[in-house]
């Protein structure tokens, strides 16, 4: 059975790697055996993470923002192990700006981070998986992909929109071994929730409207991830998965 979860030898990139569920996500990919590319803009945060994730690991210093440097950004991440066959789109931004106050210079950043890249990239690295007949593709959901918050008008947007994109790749590409999933995490202690959690109440309130009654620890993570990385998912494809403790059951 543990062979169902091995992802040893895989090649794996993982954006948003230098922090929080990114960095999460791409040190657990590493300690499984995947050779791991991870991808941020910080180059300083992207190499400590390496110390940390140590071997078979590259990094490539990227601002994914810049469309037009999407197919530059795509052969640097190929160059180090070749084209990825586990892609988990992990990077992301919240403006927190509320609905009278969204620019269109925060609206356009958001949608470009969060539902722009995770699309491109993956389209990028569709030929090489579908040559292999065997592909992940995990992007990250959000509460928000259900619920409406309080100045979550663009993020929460965005990531609506990442379910329905995370369902039509899985219709556009399954059929040649590449399966779409999404994750859609709850609240854990990250740069984007250093809000959330610096508010001892609100941190609570949120424990509370959980089954399970408290926050997501990052190594909650470890095991969905995994899990849709391997061929334990092979007949699991256009799913959001929520890891939230039961939060949006409630």
């Amino acid at each position: 059975m543990n062979g169902l979860f091995d992802v040893s030898g895989k090649v794996a990139c993982v954006t948003g790697a230098s922090s929080g569920l990114g960095r999460r996500a791409a040190t657990v990919l590493a300690q499984a055996g995947a050779r791991v590319v991870g991808v941020a803009r910080r180059a300083a945060d992207l190499e400590a993470w390496r110390a940390e994730a140590g071997t078979d690991t590259a990094c490539v210093s990227a601002d994914l923002s810049d469309r037009a440097q999407l197919s530059e950004v795509a052969a640097q991440i190929a160059a180090p192990f070749g084209p990825p066959q586990i892609l988990v789109h992990a990077a992301g931004i919240n403006t927190r700006q509320v609905a009278d106050a969204v620019t269109p210079e925060g609206w356009d950043i958001t949608m470009t981070l969060n539902l722009t890249v995770p699309f491109f990239l993956s389209q990028a690295f569709v030929p090489a998986m579908r040559d292999q007949g065997w592909g992940r593709i995990i992007t990250f959901a959000s509460l928000q992909s259900e619920r409406a918050f309080p100045g979550g008008i663009a993020y929460g947007a965005s990531k609506g929109g990442i379910s329905q994109l995370t369902r039509a790749m899985a219709e556009a590409w399954s059929s040649d071994g590449i399966n779409a999933n999404a994750i859609g995490p709850g609240f854990f202690p990250t740069e984007l929730t250093a809000a959330v959690f610096g508010d001892e109440d609100r941190a609570a309130r949120n424990a509370a409207q959980t089954c399970i009654g408290r926050n997501g620890n990052l190594d909650d993570i470890d095991g969905p991830l995994l899990f849709l990385s391997s061929d334990a998912s092979r007949f699991v494809t256009g799913q959001v998965l929520m890891v939230d403790g039961g939060f949006t059951a409630k």
